[in-house]
């Protein structure tokens, strides 16, 4: 198994989904390795695959995730995504099983499986707690539990899922992060969160669709960092 980086605690998502592209991407890239050096919070950044190599190569901090990896080895697969093609483009590790990119709990067994082989860390989605509990057996490296209806609405979770999804993971396997998120639209929804006790949450939309970005990104790490630390006190 080959290394893998290291997310800790506390730490923020931002993932553009296809809501940006091109420079826009890499001008978000960039708020978001100024955001993470400046108040010292871990951010994943799952850009498109396009974007890996020009995203790793303009950024120093955060760490740099793919949206999506097939569980293939070098050979036939037009089309698929590699997982070694993805560390030669630079990419960290690896998102899978986001609503909007479903897979069949087997075939996620085999890309976790995979994703270990060449050092990619995983980030691995569920809309229920108990499908966190159950992907937990799979023993990703993070999960995220977000219920799948509140995605892009802007309608936070509250702090009983917080806390209720946290466990259900924490339960299984102690070892896992625990993200959680699911309608994130200001540094006030990101504060409520980890503040109930959750290790990360996380925004897309809220990122990608704000008047100013950058000044968004700054608002919600800003919140990931003063809530971390009065729970921490």
């Amino acid at each position: 198994m080959a290394k893998k980086c290291k997310i800790t605690t506390p730490f923020f998502e931002i993932g553009p989904k296809s809501y940006l592209y091109g420079d826009d991407i890499l001008e978000l890239a960039k708020a978001a390795d100024a955001a993470s050096e400046k108040y010292g919070v871990s951010i994943i950044f799952t850009t498109p695959v396009v974007d890996i190599r020009r995203v790793k190569e303009a950024t120093k901090n955060i760490f740099v995730f793919a949206p999506h990896m097939d569980p293939i080895v070098p050979g036939r697969g037009l089309a698929d995504i590699l997982p070694e093609s993805l560390v030669a483009a630079g990419a960290d590790g690896v998102m899978l099983n986001h609503c909007e990119k479903p897979l069949e709990f087997d075939v996620l067994a085999k890309t976790i499986e995979r994703a270990d082989e060449v050092g990619l860390t995983t980030i691995v989605c569920a809309d229920s707690s108990a499908e966190a509990a159950k992907i937990a057996t799979l023993k990703p490296d993070i999960i995220v539990a977000e219920p799948s209806e509140l995605i892009g609405t802007g309608v936070s979770v509250g702090p009983e899922y917080v806390e209720a999804a946290t466990r259900s993971v924490k339960d299984v396997d102690p070892e896992i992060l625990v993200l959680t998120a699911a309608g994130i639209a200001n540094g006030e929804d990101v504060y409520n969160t980890i503040i109930a006790g959750a290790d990360a949450t996380g925004s897309s939309s809220g990122v990608a669709k704000a008047a100013d970005r950058a000044a968004m990104v700054d608002e919600m790490i800003s919140a990931v960092r003063r809530a971390y630390d009065e729970r921490h006190k």
